[in-house]
């Protein structure tokens, strides 16, 4: 075990130091920041793609630098590293990046844990993208931070409106497991009537930074997900979040695209490693820590087991993941593993870049990467803490102002009633003393 976190460090540099850095300029305009629920993790922009034709060099979108190419016999440009878009609205924006792997037939849309103003974008693009499944593996709150806004509801029958894109959302039903929940979501566009059912596979233990309890519980849950059909090629990419979008998101989707790769061809030659750089060049960060590749690895191994033909081991997973005990509402998953962060978009989180290495860098990278590893632990948990506080101040600082306008709401109804009120009761005593006096004047007059 010693040897292979050794050879993890040594991997995670390299990953670190080879990938990709593309624009991100959209996610820090001024009407985005407040869609975004990190600062420092932003999906690629569109990146033109400049090509040679009829030797003049121009700049062209990626579906027209392929056209151009298909058409005079040029190779095909590589795929765009580009942001998942919303159609037919004012501000196209929404932090989630897509994520093609060809050669697996998987699409996966990674994305942040929607945040109070933007859940109806959240739903806009799970309709928009012909989703069958939404895969969350976080928790709302963790450590008393809020990870990610309620953007289902949570309760059979109950429903969520969502008037800003024209949504709503109703729960049908759900299926409450140990370590994982499934809902089962009705939703529905208002404005057309059309209604789709959507999937919601909920991971409740896994911990921000941190990974799962065993392989074992994660590729039960993966398996379950799987058996849903909702990560076919023939629906929409599945939408896949944590917190981030970027350490246990991208986890899940590294062991899936792996396991799928050794379904297809020869298991052996499968490079974990170039799956994850391929897959970070649609988003960045993807796996924060080196115990998430570490697991990543442990989850592959286990799965190929089943690849080979163990036909008893999903069951074995199942025992193993203990689902069917019952689950406890006051778990605390695990305190995260160290980290090591990685310098991007212009900040540092999740795998952080090291010093530049010397002539020595065969000989001494697995002592540097634990010195990093030291080092930079502690600056990268407050960092990320104090992300986490201020989104949860602007959350609150949002309830706050809602309920000071509902308060001035009823404000304005007291100060528009009060007069009529005042008026009503004076007009009711004015009568009640006139009935009085005409009842005491009929009985003088009677004697």
């Amino acid at each position: 075990m010693e040897q292979l976190k050794q050879v993890v460090g040594m991997i995670s540099y390299e990953i670190r130091h080879n990938s990709n850095d593309h624009p991100h300029r959209v996610a820090k305009y001024q009407e985005n920041r407040n869609r975004n629920r990190y600062r420092d993790v932003s999906p690629f922009d569109n990146v033109p793609i400049n090509i040679t034709c009829l030797q003049h060099t121009r700049t062209y979108s990626m579906d027209m630098a392929r056209n151009t190419a298909r058409l005079h016999g040029e190779q095909c440009p590589a795929d765009d590293h580009s942001r998942v878009k919303l159609q037919n609205t004012e501000n196209d924006y929404i932090n989630a990046s897509l994520v093609v792997i060809e050669e697996a037939q998987r699409n996966y849309i990674l994305t942040q844990g929607p945040l109070p103003n933007t859940c109806c974008h959240f739903w806009l693009m799970v309709w928009q993208q012909k989703t069958k499944a939404v895969v969350m593996l976080n928790r709302i709150v963790e450590k008393d931070s809020v990870k990610c806004a309620q953007y289902w509801p949570t309760k059979e029958e109950e429903v969520m409106m969502f008037k800003e894109t024209g949504f709503r959302v109703r729960l049908v039903s759900e299926d409450i497991k140990s370590y994982y929940t499934v809902h089962l979501l009705q939703l529905e566009n208002i404005n057309s009537g059309e209604s789709r059912m959507i999937t919601h596979f909920h991971y409740t233990t896994w911990p921000d930074f941190g990974v799962p309890e065993s392989p074992a519980s994660f590729l039960n849950f993966l398996f379950k997900v799987r058996e849903s059909g909702s990560l076919n090629p023939e629906h929409g990419p599945a939408v896949i979040h944590c917190s981030a979008g970027i350490g246990r998101s991208g986890t899940f989707s590294l062991v899936d695209t792996c396991l799928v790769l050794m379904e297809k061809k020869d298991p052996f030659s499968v490079d974990i490693k170039k799956v994850l750089l391929d897959m970070r060049k649609y988003r960045m960060g993807l796996i924060q820590t080196p115990d998430q590749l570490r697991f990543s690895y442990m989850a592959v191994i286990e799965g190929t087991k089943f690849i080979m033909g163990d036909s008893t081991i999903q069951k074995r997973w199942k025992e193993l993941s203990k689902e069917d005990q019952a689950p406890s509402s006051e778990h605390s998953p695990p305190h995260p593993t160290k980290i090591i962060t990685e310098k991007y978009n212009g900040n540092s989180v999740g795998l952080e870049k090291q010093e530049q290495m010397g002539e020595k860098i065969n000989t001494d990278l697995s002592t540097k990467v634990q010195d990093a590893v030291d080092g930079n632990t502690e600056s990268t948990v407050r960092k990320r803490l104090r992300e986490d506080r201020k989104a949860n101040t602007a959350q609150k600082l949002q309830q706050m102002k809602q309920k000071l306008s509902e308060t001035e709401r009823k404000r304005k109804r007291w100060l528009y009633w009060k007069p009529i009120l005042i008026k009503v009761m004076f007009g009711t005593l004015i009568l009640f003393g006139a009935v009085s006096c005409w009842k005491m004047y009929f009985q003088e007059h009677s004697l």
